[in-house]
C-alpha cells in the first residue's frame, strides 16, 4: 500500500469529531484550542466563513467545517469547539483561523501503516481537502489537507445562506 508522508513527519495528529465521523489534522498546525465564544459577523463572507473571534488580540476569521465539508447544519453544543491553526500556505504567509468543530478528541498517532492516500470510489469526487485515510483502533480517520482546505485556491463550495447556522447557535 502507498503511504502519504507527512510534512513535519511526526505523524501526530489533534483528532475530531464531526457529524458522527473522526477527521485529524497535524498537530502541528495547531495553536489553541478554544471553548465556543461570540463569533462577530462579517458582511457578505461566503457561507462557511462564520466571522472573526479574537485570540489574544489578534483577529482570527472562523469557518464553520461542516459548511466547509458541505455536511449538514447543525447548533453547537457543549462539546464544540474552535480549533485555531496556523497552516502554512506557499505563496504568502502563514494563515491564521478558527474551526468550529463538533468536538476534540486526542493528540494522537494513527496505527499500523499511517495514513494512506484517499480512496478510489470509481467514479470522480471532491477528495482534494483529504490528505489521506488512517486507522485508530477498528475506525477509519480522515485526515484533512488544511492547506488544501483553508487556502486561496481550496474550492469554495456552494451553499445556500438560508441553511448557515444561525449565530446565537454558536456563541456559548
Amino acid at each position: 500500500m502507498t503511504q502519504i508522508a507527512m510534512p513535519d513527519g511526526s505523524g501526530q495528529f489533534v483528532t475530531l469529531g464531526l457529524d458522527g465521523e473522526t477527521l485529524a489534522v497535524p498537530v502541528e498546525t495547531v495553536l489553541e484550542i478554544l471553548d465556543m465564544r461570540r463569533i462577530a459577523r462579517l458582511p457578505d463572507a461566503p457561507a462557511h466563513v462564520l466571522g472573526l473571534i479574537d485570540v489574544r488580540g489578534r483577529n482570527v476569521s472562523v469557518m464553520d467545517l461542516r459548511a466547509r465539508l458541505g455536511l449538514p447544519v447543525a447548533p453547537t453544543s457543549e462539546h464544540s469547539r474552535i480549533l485555531v491553526l496556523e497552516v502554512p500556505l506557499a505563496d504568502r504567509s502563514p494563515l491564521v483561523l478558527g474551526l468550529v468543530v463538533d468536538r476534540v478528541f486526542e493528540v494522537t498517532s494513527l496505527d499500523g501503516a499511517g495514513v494512506e492516500p484517499p480512496p478510489d470510489i470509481g467514479a470522480q469526487w471532491r477528495s482534494d481537502h483529504i490528505r489521506g485515510v488512517g486507522r485508530r483502533g477498528k475506525e477509519f480517520v480522515i485526515v484533512l489537507d488544511v492547506q488544501r482546505l483553508c487556502g486561496d485556491r481550496a474550492p469554495v463550495p456552494v451553499a445556500d445562506p438560508s441553511a448557515a447556522t444561525p449565530l446565537d447557535q454558536l456563541t456559548a
